[in-house]
Order: C-alpha cells, then structure tokens, then sequence
C-alpha cells in the first residue's frame, strides 16, 4: 500500500482499444513493465482507459469496473505507486466517468468524477456530472486533486482542490490533436495559478475518426514542462523536486488566499433588475433555474432542497413570498421573520443566485417575465398543479419535481 510522499511523477500515453476492458489492462500492465516506476511514482492514465467512449456498451462494462479495480489496486501495490486514471463507474442510479486512484488499500473509495460534461460529444446523455470534488489523501503522503479533460477549462475546478491542500494536480484526458495547443496552455496555467505541480495524461491514436492529441506532460509550479511526449504511444517517469514548491510558495503565495469575494446582500433584487441580469445570463449560454415559497423558519430540508434546485442549471432564482402574502396564506400571526429578515438570509446561501419578492398569490408573474428554462417544485406538487409549468415547457424548458421538504414554509 502506498505510504509515503510522491517522488516521481509520470503517465501512460496509449491508443485505447474500443470496449476490450482486458486489452487495455494488457497495455498498462505492458507499459508498466517496460517503465518500471520506481516505489513512490504517481502514474496517470488516460480518460475512459479502460472502455473508451462506447456509450452503448458504458452500461454492461461498468460492472466489470469493480473487478478491474481490484486487479488495477494489486497492480499498484505490487510497484509500490499510485495510478489515476478514469473509469465509467455507475453509482447513485447513474453512470460517472470518474476518476480513481489505486494504489492507495482500496479498491473503490478513492476517486473524483468529472465535474463538466462535454455535450459536443455528448457525454452529457450518457454520464452524470460530478459534485464538486475533493483532493485525494495518499495515506498521509500529501494531498492530490483530480481533473477529468473537459474539466481542465473551468479552472475553479482544481482551485477548490488546492484551496484545500492538494500540492499536485492529476489530469486523465481524452484530448484532440486539433486543439492540442490550448491543452498545453491551460495545463501550464492551471500549474502557474495553482503553484502546483501537474501530470497529464492524454490518449493517442485515433477514436471514431478523430485523431487524439498525445502530448501527455509533467509541468513543474512555475510552469516549466518537465516532460512531454509526442503523438504515439509513450510511457515517462521522473524524479521531482518538492521543495522548488516549497521554496515559491514562500517567496509569494497565489493559492493560500481566498477572501470572500461576494456582497450576498446584493442578491436581493427587484424584479427589474433580476430581468436584466437574466437576460445578460442567458446571452451567454446559462440555464436559469426558477423555484419560489416562504421560507419563514429555514430548516436543513430547505437547504437541501435548493441544493438540488441549483444544480438543474447555472443560476439559480428563488422567487420569496412577501409578508402581506404569508399573511394571507398562513394567517395574521405569520411570517416569523419578516421580509427583509427571511431574503438576506437566503441570500447568504451559495447555491442561491438570487432572491426577489413577490406579493401575488402566485409566482406566475415573475416566471412569465424570467422565461426561465427549469422550474423546481418539491413533492408535494404534481406536475400539473405546478404554477408556471406550462409556460415553461411551452417556451422549451422543463419542470423538475424534487424529493419533498419536511416541514416547508
């Protein structure tokens, strides 16, 4: 089992053969042979090693996945390394694409699932997107954070993982050749802004037609590209120095500071304002999320409620009944806390994006004016009672139904 600081770091860059879950274990066994890591080496491997993207198939191989983790965890063991490296795992009622790393005692616990979905390949049919993820513990030998391909050009994805110790970053990609240039850049940025050491490993070959990048890399915190391959099959592994890392972080630090950046106050906003801002969401390509109530007494269930509202799009809008509303609805002695109260309140949660008061008896104005392209409700609503509903569907959005709240006001 793997018990002390990473020393090495290196990848496996090879063609991935479509669905032979047991040619491309060959590979790596092959690759590994031939590179003979020494003990300590963290080794990446490519995205979908294992399977490719043979959406089709995804749901019969992956429950080969575990058995393959078992072999793939002795693998490691046996050298004495650690290999990353991502997997279509299905888990939670849904197929991931994440990314494990073995070598660590077990088997299947340790891993990170991709965060965004590249629907140009659409993925985004096939897997479900990640939560926002975690570095890795290499049994006390310091902290690693993952990243799955696409993931590498949304840089808050690994900047959540250094903010919480992780002094190397592992990337698993399937990269094109034909933007093999931005792979480079951003990869060096997310070294430079993270002070970090990366290894990247990406598959080479073609896939369905397309012809895959190579150029698998080591790049040290400052930048510097340690080690890069060209654009066929190459295993690399070498010695890194961690205390160049040390040494920059102390000379000036661009990952321990994280101010807290937002004025949550200013997410409570009249309805004019919100329509601009949605407007100006929308330009750019986001998925507004609408849902409304009271809110009088927040409780853990309305937490977890907006929660799962949030992650239906990109901006998320709660509509709040008013007090003259609450009055009207729950009677004279209602709401507890007032109108003012209740919105700066819900506004300080990070999974509201904004928050506007509505004093009709529905929220059928402010859904007709946002045009929003999710509309949440808990359980206790069917779908057609749902308030907005068919204007939402009728401008090509959809209504999303979540598990009831406990005692919602």
């Amino acid at each position: 089992m793997f018990d002390k600081s990473v020393s090495h770091l290196g990848f496996l860059q090879f063609e991935i053969l479509a669905g032979d879950i047991k040619k491309n274990l060959a590979q790596v066994r092959g690759s590994l042979l031939t590179l003979d890591p020494p003990p300590g080496s963290l080794i990446a491997l490519p995205e979908v090693w294992a399977t490719g993207f043979v959406y089709e198939q995804l749901d019969h191989l992956s429950e080969e996945i575990p058995d393959l983790l078992d072999e793939l965890e002795a693998l490691a063991q046996s050298y004495g390394i650690v290999l990353a490296g991502s997997l279509p795992f299905k888990e939670e009622g849904g197929l991931y694409n994440k990314l494990f790393f073995s070598g660590l005692g077990s088997a299947d616990s340790c891993g990170i699932a991709k965060q965004y979905l590249f629907s140009l390949w659409k993925e985004d049919q096939w897997f479900k997107a990640g939560k926002k993820p975690s570095p890795i513990d290499l049994n006390g030998g310091g902290l690693v954070g993952g990243f799955v391909c696409y993931d590498l050009r949304f840089p808050d994805t690994v900047r959540l993982q250094c903010c919480q110790g992780a002094e190397i970053l592992l990337m698993s990609a399937e990269w094109p050749l034909a933007r093999i240039k931005q792979w480079q850049i951003l990869l060096q940025a997310r070294a430079i802004e993270n002070q970090t050491f990366v290894v990247a490993a990406n598959a080479c070959g073609e896939w369905d037609g397309l012809k895959m990048g190579g150029h698998s890399l080591v790049i040290a915190p400052d930048g510097e590209i340690l080690a890069e391959a060209g654009e066929g099959q190459e295993s690399i592994v070498l010695p890194i120095n961690r205390e160049v890392q040390k040494e920059l972080r102390q000379r000036f630090n661009s990952v321990a500071p994280s101010p807290w950046a937002v004025e949550d106050g200013e997410k409570v906003m009249s309805l004019q304002q919100l329509a601009k801002k949605v407007a100006v969401r929308k330009q750019i390509g986001q998925k507004i999320v609408f849902t409304n109530g009271c809110f009088d007494i927040l409780h853990a269930g309305h937490v977890d409620y907006l929660q799962q509202a949030r992650r239906q799009g990109d901006f998320l809008v709660l509509g709040l009944n008013d007090d003259q509303s609450i009055r009207a609805i729950k009677g004279p002695a209602r709401p507890i806390n007032n109108e003012i109260q209740r919105a700066r309140v819900l506004a300080a949660l990070g999974c509201v994006d904004a928050v506007v008061l509505f004093g009709e008896d529905t929220p059928l104005n402010l859904i007709s004016t946002l045009c929003p392209d999710v509309l949440v409700k808990d359980a206790d609503w069917e779908e057609d009672e749902i308030v907005g509903a068919k204007e939402v569907k009728a401008g090509g959005g959809r209504v999303e139904i979540k598990s009831k709240v406990p005692d919602r006001e």
